[in-house]
């Protein structure tokens, strides 16, 4: 397991200095139906996103706080990734979008019964968000919103 010990420096003082959020944590709601019969949906902090959507903004200032719908269909060689920051290894996603997006082993899961099936949608945003407001206060419960009109019953969140 990494440790802060072995990132760069700035990304080190970066971490100790930052004014994290504390979150008073309670459970959310516990699942009403075996994963066997759940409709699962994916949302990654990768930064995934199709040729034909707009990227995520690539600068230094890591604040774009939108969201890229993934359909259910989509190929995971063709997504583009748009993850810019250089604080992990990005070779891992390159070579394989799976470990950051498992799209294809979701379906391999519904299909093998073992998840009731996989949601029509899945989301991709971007990580290193420094200042999460906007994330926080209007598109990440857009995405809720989005989430509970696919009757979502549980979401795999897969952060990188």
């Amino acid at each position: 397991m990494a440790q802060i010990s072995d990132l760069p420096f700035k990304y080190r003082a970066f971490v100790r200095a930052y004014p994290y959020q504390r979150v008073n944590w309670r459970p959310g709601t516990q699942l009403a139906k075996p994963l066997s019969a759940a409709r699962v949906a994916l949302v990654t902090t990768a930064g995934f996103f199709l040729p034909s959507q707009t990227p995520f903004d690539q600068s230094f200032r890591h604040d774009d706080c939108s969201f890229r719908e993934i359909p259910f269909e989509t190929p995971i060689e063709t997504l583009r990734i748009g993850q810019s920051s250089d604080a992990f290894d990005h070779s891992g996603i390159e070579a394989d979008r799976n470990l950051a997006f498992p799209l294809d082993r979701l379906r391999e899961l519904a299909g093998g019964g073992k998840v009731g099936e996989a949601a029509p949608r899945h989301y991709s945003i971007m990580g290193s968000i420094v200042a999460p407001a906007r994330l926080i206060s209007e598109n990440g419960p857009e995405i809720a919103r989005k989430l509970k009109a696919d009757a979502v019953d549980a979401v795999l969140l897969v952060p990188v």
